[in-house]
């Protein structure tokens, strides 16, 4: 293999397992990842037990220091400011050039920004970055109260991060339950009856209007379309996250929302890549798929499959498989598999089963025709990946799934068994007498692998 020097800008899930990967396949090329925001690639996901006191931030770092030198993947901590692709050169913020064979553009996302008065206040931020991270520190030392915008995954994770302070959030939703653009109705009243009991001021139906301040342009509260008045001394703007691509606007590099890529994660220009949640795809990767996919395990599988095709002879096109995601609201974990949609296509049948207590539940679309399983949403039930990726892969029908799902549960020790009671459940509704099978899909699966 010819030597050629590969920059990578990004030192995110993507970018560091694309350096990996190409490590492992080719010993003499030369690797550099640079990243402005950190040396070092950390769990990004883990900013939140920063926050909270659970972890420190050397202890989100999954390798030790000496790691990169010994595999021999240069780091530099850097802001890329302008790119000659012509000439084959990156541009840093102190001037130094940085010449490359293959360029990889992983630059991750920013905080989404629409504009309202006052989002230029001090103690109004998104969170994202390290930087957000220590930013949030600051801004929130010693305040009493908070203000959240957005009913997503960060705006969640930023209630429960202030609520473990003992600041007082209100969150502003402006749906009429929880997340209820991509959870299904019973799920997202879940959510929000949880957020509730959490002592989060929750105001559903709620929009932002503009946030206020004082002479010294720090915030002291916002002003909502119904033109109520809430004191702060925080806002934290969460309504979703863009791909970081401002620099890279208004040069011969095709972008969108992202940088526009193929499913080879080809740009237009030669020897110009993108992956993460920096790179949007001309065509989906299947339908049941979003171009943009910002999400951690998505991200890592972009970073295996280009160090493939830049290491090998012949490359091979991402096939990202299943849709999977997972989250946790409080205490309640979530995972998804295939596709839920938050309104039941009309092909489809669903089946929901909630326990008492209303912090268990479980849902099951499927074919209206054939009964094969199309998606899964479970809430506080852990699942195991590799049983729904079989199932859905292999299109099973409702019925086998319902027989198998002792086996699809990952609970600990001790937990409830709930499968038999939505078996059950099940069975009343659609008129069936199924039963657990003797036939255990992990022995199937141990066995397929023997």
């Amino acid at each position: 293999m010819s030597k050629q020097k590969i920059v990578i800008i990004g030192n995110g899930i993507s970018g560091i397992t694309c350096a990996r990967e190409v490590r492992k396949n080719d010993a003499s090329a030369e690797i550099l990842v640079i990243s402005g925001e950190t040396k070092y690639f950390f769990s990004r996901t883990a900013l939140m037990y920063i926050y909270m006191g659970h972890m420190q931030y050397e202890h989100t770092q999954p390798y030790e220091d000496w790691f990169w030198e010994k595999n021999r993947i240069e780091l530099l901590q850097a802001w890329i400011e302008i790119i000659d692709f012509q000439h084959k050169k990156l541009i840093c913020h102190n001037g130094k050039t940085i010449h490359y064979d293959v360029l990889v553009l992983a630059t991750g996302s920013k905080p989404l920004m629409i504009n309202w008065p006052g989002q230029q206040l001090t103690g109004v931020q998104g969170l994202y970055s390290y930087q957000d991270l220590q930013l949030m520190e600051k801004n929130t030392a010693g305040i009493q109260k908070a203000v959240v915008v957005g009913g997503g995954l960060i705006g969640i994770e930023m209630a429960e991060m202030l609520a473990s302070r003992d600041i007082q959030v209100t969150f502003l939703v402006r749906e009429a339950d929880f997340w209820d653009n991509v959870l299904p109705e019973e799920e997202a009243k879940m959510v929000s009856r949880h957020i509730l009991e959490h002592g989060i001021d929750l105001r559903l139906n709620t929009e932002l209007e503009e946030i206020t301040g004082n002479q010294n342009h720090q915030v002291v509260g916002v002003k909502t379309k119904d033109q109520e008045s809430i004191s702060c001394e925080f806002v934290g703007l969460c309504i979703g996250v863009t791909p970081n691509i401002e620099f890279l606007k208004d040069t011969e590099l095709d972008t969108n929302k992202g940088i526009l890529i193929d499913a080879y994660f080809r740009t237009n220009l030669p020897d110009v890549y993108a992956i993460g949640d920096c790179a949007e795809f001309r065509k989906s990767p299947n339908s049941n798929r979003k171009n943009i996919e910002q999400v951690w395990y998505t991200g890592r599988m972009q970073g295996e499959t280009l160090a493939y095709n830049l290491t090998q002879e012949n490359p091979i096109p991402y096939q990202p498989g299943v849709w999977f995601n997972s989250a946790k609201f409080f205490d309640i974990e979530y995972q998804t598999y295939g596709n839920v949609p938050a309104k039941l296509p009309e092909d489809m049948e669903t089946f929901y089963w909630e326990d008492e207590n209303g912090k268990v539940a479980i849902r099951f679309n499927f074919s209206k025709h054939s009964e094969v399983i199309q998606g899964v949403n479970a809430f506080g039930w852990r699942l195991r990946h590799e049983f729904f990726d079989h199932a859905i892969n292999e299109e099973w029908r409702v019925d086998q799934v319902m027989e198998q799902l002792d086996q699809a549960s990952f609970n600990p020790e001790f937990y409830k068994p709930f499968y038999r009671r939505v078996i059950q459940s099940f069975n009343e509704q659609h008129g069936k007498q199924l039963k657990p099978k003797k036939t255990s899909f992990i022995q199937r699966l141990i066995g397929s692998r023997a």
